[in-house]
């Protein structure tokens, strides 16, 4: 038995067409509501739970097997944790394995959400939850103790998802004479800071409606994020008043899309988004193609992008925008994780081009 599964309170998880999927509750016993999204790699878990862009979802598992390496203890700036919280509302897997064991693990997956107050939903058929979704896009759910009732979920895209991940102050990371970088602060992931400081640059971290003209600095990276980049209206109108000047600012996930929206372009809700550790990336122009981590609901429409700005990387599966860059200003952007927690490490050198381009 890999799982105690049948001790468990029952519990389901409900879509807005109608669809019901049966299952047994673990981590906090209760009820959530949210996006319902699912993710695609094999390993990390601790990464994902912890990343502030999956911030009102309800997050599905397809890797049929979770919880075996359990959670190591959350260290402050280390470890795979990309946050000091888990950011998603509910967790759905099809086998929860009650027995974890790895050297790192200090608790169980299970204790973990119910210490974070999380719920989570094991004995889901995650393949037929998949192919529905990706056959109807990204729908509400909930997860409830009981069947039935009436449907009734909020849509958190409709609210201010990055003002409730982004930093309520600035902080500066590390002295010295190394390039000084503005960290937009839209809900990063810790493997973005991490691969700033390792590259010898000092960081201040500013929230995501900070003045940017205020903080001299060497070049600007705006991080990711949740929810519908639309919302970010302040971030919008900053990073547009940095494209008027020849700082290199850089993007990343949802700092792509802002960039995009600042420069005059436009953004569009994908079907069910990229969330995975393998998609892979084509940059135009060359015969590269990087095998990248991914964690997105929207994307850049190409077409409508402005004079001066072109598409640098497509999605090789659909097509999709995966960066844009300024052919003349050094302002660029990919929708990708080059920081890559969980990997691959493939795009791990645009923080290179980013610190060539700094100077």
């Amino acid at each position: 038995m890999f799982s105690k599964r049948d001790e468990r309170p029952r519990g389901y998880l409900e879509l807005e067409d109608g669809s019901r999927f049966p299952g047994r509750l673990f981590g906090k016993v209760g009820s959530c509501d949210g996006e319902v999204v699912f993710n695609t790699g094999m390993v990390g878990y601790v990464e994902s739970l912890t990343d502030p862009s999956y911030r009102g979802q309800i997050l599905a598992l397809t890797y049929p097997l979770i919880g075996s390496y359990g959670v190591p203890d959350l260290i402050k700036g280390e470890g795979p944790f990309q946050s000091d919280d888990i950011h998603v509302r509910g967790l759905v897997v099809q086998e929860y394995i009650d027995e974890h064991s790895h050297w790192e693990a200090r608790m169980s997956l299970d204790s973990w959400l119910s210490k974070q107050g999380v719920v989570g939903i094991t004995g889901v058929d995650t393949r037929d939850l998949t192919k529905l979704l990706r056959e109807k896009g990204t729908m509400l759910g909930r997860i409830v103790m009981s069947e039935g009732g009436p449907f009734s979920v909020e849509d958190p895209n409709a609210k201010d998802l990055v003002g409730e991940v982004s930093s309520s102050g600035v902080v500066q990371h590390r002295e010295g004479d190394g390039p000084h970088i503005v960290l937009v602060d839209c809900g990063t992931k810790r493997g973005i800071l991490r691969d700033l400081l390792s590259r010898g640059c000092r960081v201040t971290v500013v929230p995501y409606d900070h003045d940017l003209l205020s903080v001299k600095c060497d070049g600007y990276m705006i991080s990711n994020g949740p929810g519908d980049p639309l919302m970010c209206t302040g971030t919008i109108e900053n990073v547009s008043a940095l494209l008027k000047g020849d700082v290199p600012v850089a993007g990343i996930c949802l700092g792509c899309q802002i960039i995009a929206l600042a420069s005059g372009a436009s953004t569009y809700k994908l079907k069910y988004g990229h969330r995975s550790q393998n998609q892979p990336c084509a940059e135009k122009g060359t015969d590269r193609c990087y095998i990248t981590s991914q964690n997105h609901g929207y994307a850049v429409d190409g077409k409508t992008l402005g004079e001066g700005w072109k598409v640098w990387y497509s999605n090789l599966n659909d097509g999709t925008v995966e960066g844009i860059r300024h052919e003349r200003k050094p302002f660029f952007a990919v929708q990708f994780h080059p920081e890559a927690s969980p990997g691959p490490r493939d795009s791990g050198g645009f923080f290179d081009l980013f610190l060539e381009v700094v100077g």
